[in-house]
This record gives C-alpha cells, sequence and structure tokens, in this order.
C-alpha cells in the first residue's frame, strides 16, 4: 500500500498564470467508508485526445469496483506542456481545449488540469506531487458521510507501453520510480503488442502498488494513428469524440507535413538537464 508519509519533491508549486486547479467533478465524499478514496491522473501529448485515451478511465473504473478496496472520486487529463520540446508538438493551447472538448462530453467525473501544459517541463513525480497537494493539502482530502477526513491516494494511469520504459535501465531515474510507484502506484491498461510480464518482473520491488487491467477489447487506435489519417485526408470520426473532430477541422490541424514527420515515435518523451550537468531524462508516456 502507498504511504501517505513521503514528502513532496519540492515544497512549492508554480502555477501558471490566472491558474485555478479544476475540482467541479471532484467528488469530496466517500461514499463507502472502509475503502481507500483515489484520483486517476493520466498524463501525456493528446495529440489529439482520443476515444482510446478516454476508454482507459472507464476500464479503470470497472478495474477498480471489481478488484480493489478502491474508491474513485476523479479523473484528470494532463496534457505535457510545450516545453517538452518534442519536435513538431501541437501548442498546449489546442490540446488543452481538445482535452476539455472531450471531457465535456465524458462521464461527469473526467476534468482537464492544465497545469502542466501551461508552464515549464515538469517531471511526472511532480506532476503527481501537485494533484496531492491541490487535493489533499488545499482542499482537505475527502470525507465521509459521517464527516471524517480522509487522505485521498493519487494514482497514475497510463497504458502498458509506460511500464516498458520504467523497466528500462537509465531511462527513468530510480528516485522518480520510487516516487511515483513507491508513494503513488498505478493503473497500467494492456496495449496490443506489449509484452508488460517481463517489465512488471525488473520492478518487482513495487509490484503491489502496480495494477494491471486487461483490454477486454482489443483497441489499438493512437494519437500518432489518428495524425496520419488526418495528413491523407481520411476521416477520423468515431476515433476521437465529433467535437474534437469539429476542433480539428475548424482550426485545420494536422495537416503540415513538415510538423508530421517529427511525430513518428510513440510515446511522451522528455528531455531535461540534471543538475549542471549534461545527462538527459527520456520519459514515455501514452501521447
Amino acid at each position: 500500500m502507498a504511504s501517505s508519509g513521503h514528502h513532496h519533491l519540492t515544497e512549492t508549486f508554480t502555477n501558471p498564470p490566472n491558474y485555478s486547479f479544476p475540482h467541479n467533478r471532484l467528488s469530496n465524499v466517500l461514499r463507502n467508508p472502509k475503502k481507500t478514496p483515489i484520483v486517476l491522473v493520466a498524463c501525456g501529448s493528446f495529440s489529439p485526445v482520443t476515444y482510446l485515451h478516454l476508454r482507459m478511465f472507464e476500464m479503470a473504473k470497472d478495474f477498480v469496483r471489481q478488484n480493489t478496496d478502491f474508491e474513485i472520486l476523479g479523473g484528470y487529463l494532463s496534457p505535457v506542456s510545450d516545453m517538452y520540446k518534442k519536435p513538431g508538438l501541437l501548442s498546449a493551447h489546442h490540446r488543452v481545449n481538445m482535452c476539455n472538448l472531450a471531457a465535456q462530453d465524458s462521464d461527469t467525473w473526467l476534468m482537464v488540469d492544465p497545469w502542466e501544459a501551461f508552464q515549464t517541463y515538469q517531471r511526472t513525480a511532480i506532476v503527481l506531487d501537485h494533484f496531492d497537494h491541490e487535493i489533499n493539502t488545499v482542499l482537505g482530502g475527502a470525507r465521509t458521510e459521517d464527516g471524517e477526513r480522509r487522505h485521498v491516494r493519487i494514482m497514475l494511469l497510463a497504458g502498458s507501453d509506460l511500464i516498458g520504459t520504467m523497466s528500462e535501465p537509465g531511462v527513468w531515474s530510480y528516485s522518480d520510480l520510487d516516487h511515483i510507484l513507491g508513494r503513488y502506484g498505478c493503473l497500467i491498461v494492456e496495449r496490443a503488442g506489449t509484452a508488460i510480464d517481463q517489465a512488471t518482473d525488473s520492478l518487482a520491488r513495487w509490484r503491489s502498488n502496480i495494477y494491471l487491467i486487461s483490454q477486454l477489447i482489443q483497441n489499438d487506435v493512437s494519437s500518432t494513428k489518428v495524425r496520419l489519417f488526418l495528413r491523407r485526408g481520411l476521416s477520423v470520426r468515431y476515433l476521437l469524440p465529433n467535437s474534437v473532430v469539429d476542433y480539428i477541422e475548424e482550426h485545420g490541424l494536422y495537416q503540415d507535413e513538415t510538423a508530421a514527420s517529427s511525430h513518428q515515435e510513440k510515446g511522451k518523451e522528455r528531455e531535461r538537464e540534471a543538475g549542471s550537468g549534461s545527462k538527459k531524462e527520456i520519459v514515455s508516456q501514452p501521447c
């Protein structure tokens, strides 16, 4: 079980201009006092957001209800910052707008947090700390119907390709892995063509905090494939919400062949300078 005794990796959080944490769909009442309240956070490029991104939350909800002692109070999409420096990455303005459109059309518990998108690059571990701070420190966590206060556990939601990168030596720092998997934990949705048994074996230290979710109906829709379809002038309706398709068409997005050539690599890749040295950290998450 994740511990709530760990400290955050930073004592202060830098907010974008005019930022306020979205919590209009976040429940602050735990219906079953015997369960642990959790909030799911999916980090990624979301360029564009697809039905598979949204479907991950529904699969997680089913899994949590049937296999755990958790109770979900809310779910968040957290689009990556433009400072992520992925060549050709669509602006955070458009990506956040598309995520908001998709969330509005979704179930009542899904939200979009623009905190990560509209500032400098933030590591995933820091992003999860931000959610923990906003939900537990600022909002006071959850309460039972009897008024008892409860700490809300933040959990990362991602595709199984993420676990693959976590198991590769040198891709993630040990301290970040320990913080993400040890303090928070994650729910991993199986993705077609990704072998996760070997990956989870190498992360055995945190196995109790890694929850694997089988994809009962195989869906290999990806943002990469959607962008390819758009560049070829093919329809992408029913691969992503109609409101998102309308937004893409209205703004003429993903038509630039020059920018498109940079999107061949799947996942969320980040680079940062570590201290004053030249070591770079590359992190892969769902795009």
